[in-house]
């Protein structure tokens, strides 16, 4: 059950919207169709091959992830609340501790950072002490893994099956690459096949049913006085009907004039100040838009490898280029951490715009409730 839930999650997370898939009993005993639809659609999605190829890749040089371009999610956001799996009174938790994890959480993200700061700090003993042992010249130093290979050389057969695990693995996308059209024509005959029996149900379940009611003509005396009754009570009872919907109407008119008028009442009082919070929007709106117009290079986004570079070795450009007649590409950390700052402070100014509407929010609900005392943090 906890898999086939989690199974459930992910594809939600992802945005996988076909709500068969969510109704499928938690035993497993049905749905391996929809099971084989959802991978299919990962597959489409995510570029599955691709990333288990990056994930299972021998990295024989120290790499870091750099990424400067705009946070994406995975899919969008809309329509995930009709498609989330059911959750009974059973799967909801207390907010404590969902509070609980949130410490936990903060406190694993600052032992993350305080372990990348210490591998940092190795890193750059390595690339110093080896500094010019390298055949590369480019590179100049070694890795931790041929570090290690130095220091132990029998270790060598470990990283040998590893990277004969990993051509296994390009073989294998290879073949998949050249039978990958056959296998999208299977997909299409299956969710063809899929889309027919689910028209033919819904044309099954239009059919009229036959009425249990049996027939006036049928019944005896009693019944049919009985039917005049009902008859006469429907008759009263739409009559009634009319009358309260007439009223509605009516009281609705009046409430929408009244609520009209406090409108226009609001308007003008809040005017200067709906006024100052639209000049502010449009600031940071501005200040958005300046910065991603701006006539700046391509985002870095991806792995790469990290070099050492001394103020000798680097040219007067300052971005971490050999002083070689063909320089390979390459950027600096310092340009890196200003990309990211500049990042930082628009996320926190969207932040601060957020953070403000919602209390303006909260202000607003406290106010309609009755005996209630808000103490703002």
């Amino acid at each position: 059950d906890a898999q086939i839930r989690f199974v459930k999650s992910a594809l939600w997370y992802y945005g996988y919207g076909r709500p068969e898939l969510y109704g499928l009993p938690c035993d497993g005993s049905a749905g391996s169709r929809e099971l084989l639809l959802a991978f299919a659609w990962l597959l489409h999605r995510l570029h599955l091959p691709e990333q288990l190829l990056v994930q299972d890749r021998v990295r024989t040089g120290d790499e870091t992830s750099v990424c400067t371009c705009e946070d994406d999610l995975p899919c969008s956001q809309e329509g995930r609340t009709e498609m989330a799996p059911e959750c009974s009174l059973e799967d909801q938790v207390d907010v404590r501790y969902l509070q609980w994890l949130s410490g936990r959480l903060r406190f694993q993200w600052q032992s993350l950072h305080a372990l990348q700061q210490e591998q940092c700090k190795l890193l750059h003993k390595i690339h110093l002490f080896t500094s010019g042992c390298h055949m590369d010249k480019i590179l100049g130093h070694f890795s931790v893994t041929e570090t290690d290979l130095i220091r132990q050389p029998e270790n060598y057969k470990q990283l040998l099956e590893l990277l004969e695990s990993e051509t296994v693995q390009l073989e294998a996308f290879l073949e998949w690459k050249q039978l990958e059209q056959i296998y999208w024509q299977w997909m299409e005959a299956v969710l063809d096949d899929m889309s027919e029996e689910g028209s033919l149900c819904k044309s099954q379940d239009a059919h009229p049913k036959k009425s249990p009611l049996p027939k006036a003509g049928s019944c005896c005396h009693w019944a049919g006085s009985l039917l005049g009754k009902i008859d006469r009570l429907s008759i009263d009872l739409t009559s009634v009907h009319d009358q309260l919907q007439e009223l509605v109407t009516h009281r609705q008119s009046t409430w929408y004039e009244k609520v009209k008028t406090r409108e226009e009442e609001l308007q003008k009082e809040n005017f200067s100040a709906a006024a100052t919070k639209t000049q502010e929007t449009v600031k940071l709106k501005l200040l958005d838009i300046t910065y991603r117009c701006a006539p700046t290079k391509k985002r870095m986004h991806g792995s790469c490898r990290l070099v050492f570079r001394s103020k000798d070795s680097t040219d007067k450009t300052g971005f971490g280029r050999s002083v070689r007649k063909e320089p390979i590409p390459a950027v600096s950390a310092t340009e890196v951490i200003r990309e990211l700052q500049v990042r930082k402070a628009s996320l926190e100014r969207e932040l601060k715009q957020l953070q403000e509407e919602c209390r303006q929010r909260m202000d607003e609900i406290a106010q309609g409730l009755d005996g209630v005392i808000c103490i703002s943090p």
